[in-house]
């Protein structure tokens, strides 16, 4: 097979990892760059040019699509399916992942466990956004905000209305959410590929740091899941549409709780953490799903 992993680096180690294990399999990895690819639409002839040349004979694409491109980045995806090659994650569900305020609403109206959280356009009533989420300390998150940027622990009444109305006056949109005293700055990540959790990792922040994330400095180690989080992570996945996902999970007092359904995880710290081939197992799925489509002129890919 011919497998293209969309990055705009192929020296970041989730892109390189994917390219060794890829090779490892047999098959052939070529990195693209997804803001040089120039999309064509044509009835009966969509096609995706590179630096010039007519991109052919891809069996199957990796998405690694950044946050801030993720419309552009998505639209790549969309013409890769209407070529009708497999893709790793649907468009779709790269753009839903992205939008925070409606995955928290998709994996409300699953049932999963979720902190209290509150999103307005731009109210004037703060203390009522404070007093609904259970007031101080509370999160504040900027929409856009990724790997830890744009989130705000505010301690007291006074910071948050502060931290709030300031976020207001910049018209950047904010959710405020519940803090989970009882996850002491901690998070898990489960990793998974194609309804199973293939990994997970608890992420500890470093100290006097809310964020666990491993880019704001938090460190990672192996973690074995109860049946509650593992499912839990399952079904936000799930519902989300997201094939291959980082689940971010916060133990509490009332039992698990979905953060956040990540649709281009890292492998870096959750390889480290759990000693497993995660890339390895992300090239086994695209080869079941290659081949069961090739094996099976009817079969029905999500991508279909």
């Amino acid at each position: 097979m011919h497998i293209v992993v969309l990055s705009r680096n192929s020296n970041l180690y989730s892109t390189s990892r994917l390219v060794e294990a890829i090779e490892d399999a047999g098959h052939t990895a070529t990195v693209l760059d997804h803001l040089k690819c120039d999309i064509v639409s044509e009835e009966d002839n969509p096609c995706i040019f590179y630096r010039g040349t007519k991109v052919t004979g891809i069996d199957a694409v990796i998405p690694r699509i950044g946050a801030s491109v993720t419309f552009y980045g998505s639209a790549v995806v969309r013409q890769f399916e209407m070529m009708k090659v497999f893709t790793a994650v649907e468009s779709q569900a790269l753009v839903r992942s992205r939008d925070k305020l409606r995955s928290l609403q998709i994996m409300a109206r699953s049932g999963v466990g979720m902190p209290k959280t509150v999103f307005t356009n731009y109210s004037t009533e703060v203390k009522k956004i404070i007093e609904s989420v259970g007031g101080p300390p509370l999160i504040v998150k900027l929409l856009e905000g990724t790997q830890g940027v744009g989130v705000v622990l505010a301690p007291t009444f006074q910071a948050a209305e502060s931290i709030i109305q300031a976020f207001h006056s910049m018209k950047a949109r904010v959710i405020v959410q519940e803090y989970i005293a009882e996850a002491k700055g901690e998070d898990i990540r489960a990793f998974v590929v194609d309804g199973k959790v293939v990994g997970a990792m608890k992420r500890t922040g470093e100290e006097g740091e809310f964020r666990s994330n491993l880019h704001r400095g938090g460190t990672g180690a192996l973690i074995k899941l109860s049946d509650r989080e593992r499912k839990t992570a399952l079904i936000a996945a799930e519902a989300m549409g997201v094939s291959v996902a980082g689940v971010d999970l916060l133990q509490s007092d009332r039992g698990p709780l979905a953060l956040e359904v990540n649709s281009s995880p890292g492998l870096r710290g959750i390889e480290a953490a759990t000693g497993k081939d995660i890339a390895g197992k992300i090239v086994s799925f695209i080869e079941r799903k290659v081949n069961a489509r090739a094996s099976n002129p009817n079969y029905l890919s999500p991508n279909a």
